[in-house]
């Protein structure tokens, strides 16, 4: 996981480790009063589930980390929980070594399989000493997240590929498809097609003669062309005319230029060579696949400050300097 990712992610975690700490705190008092009757430690949960954001399950653990309670859930009881070890499950950890209150990482649930997390607070009696725990289950998906939207870094990112094709690299060579034979026809139209027809992701697939356009008016839906859709500039017709956005990331003048050099990347060699290029034009990133399966996604000016002999000669191509994740 990227920094910046991670630094979202422990942002959202310490909002949710606030709010839900004061909620289970809240029940620590009533479920020392109760201890140990499994009957009046349920209707403590039953009545406090509602009043719990988005909780899943609730129950009530032993200091061995055992059931003591059915697992209440919206639906009601399930005492086939009842009894059950939790020692091992690893949001257990944390609590086990003596934590007031801690919070899982997120995981994928055993039933529902789907990005879950566990709160666990400790419950004592009136000297400090540990009773047992309070659990709380919620479904990530129902969580009151901030969902903020994440922005992703515009830099440079470098991934390896498949090792086996990045160990048989020198023992293929490129063969050309039907978009190389007329590929600057093609270019063209696909500038044309960003420049005036509403084209804002395009993914230029120079292996296997294709490619695929996102438009802003249907943003949520790719489109696909192959190559005798590729080969007639008439295929423009079908795209409503739009200009080109204020707000694009890149210039439209330099546009043409990316393409360009995406054919400079398809010739430069016969063994290393790009597969695929693409450009969105709103974060202005480029992205690049070779042959040798390694994938590249830059800024575009920094892409175009880049020459054939920074590709080739330094195996950036394919991030053999280890700098790949």
């Amino acid at each position: 996981m990227s920094t910046a990712l991670k630094t979202v992610v422990a942002r959202q975690r310490m909002l949710l480790q606030g709010r839900l700490a004061t909620s289970l705190i809240r029940l620590v008092e009533p479920c020392r009063a109760a201890w140990p009757d499994r009957a009046a430690l349920e209707r403590i949960l039953v009545t406090a589930l509602p009043t719990l954001a988005s909780g899943k399950y609730l129950y009530v653990l032993d200091r061995d980390a055992r059931q003591l309670t059915a697992n209440v859930s919206p639906q009601g009881l399930l005492p086939e929980h009842w009894g059950r070890d939790r020692r091992e499950r690893p949001y257990m950890a944390e609590a086990l070594a003596g934590e007031r209150f801690s919070l899982s990482p997120v995981y994928i649930s055993r039933n529902a399989r789907r990005p879950s997390l566990t709160a666990i607070q400790r419950i004592e009696d009136e000297e400090g000493a540990l009773l047992g725990y309070l659990g709380a289950d919620f479904d990530l998906r129902e969580l009151p997240l901030t969902r903020e939207l994440y922005e992703q870094p515009e830099q440079w990112l470098q991934l390896k590929g498949d090792p086996a094709i990045r160990g048989g690299l020198f023992d293929q060579q490129r063969v050309e498809s039907l978009m190389d034979g007329h590929i600057d026809e093609i270019l063209a139209l696909i500038v044309e097609l960003i420049a005036a027809h509403g084209v804002f992701h395009g993914k230029l697939h120079f292996s296997s003669s294709r490619a695929t356009l996102w438009l802003v008016d249907d943003p949520f839906r790719f489109r696909i062309l192959d190559y005798e859709d590729l080969a007639d500039p008439g295929t423009c017709l079908a795209y409503p005319q739009r200009p080109y956005p204020l707000d694009a990331a890149i210039p439209l003048d330099r546009v043409a230029e990316v393409f360009r050099t995406f054919r400079a990347l398809r010739f430069m060699d016969e063994n290393i060579y790009l597969r695929s290029g693409s450009l969105n034009i709103y974060n202005g990133i480029v992205g690049l696949n070779f042959s040798c399966d390694g994938s590249h996604y830059m800024p575009w000016d920094d892409f175009l400050h880049k020459s054939l002999d920074f590709w080739i000669g330094t195996g950036e191509s394919c991030a053999l300097d280890g700098g790949g994740a």
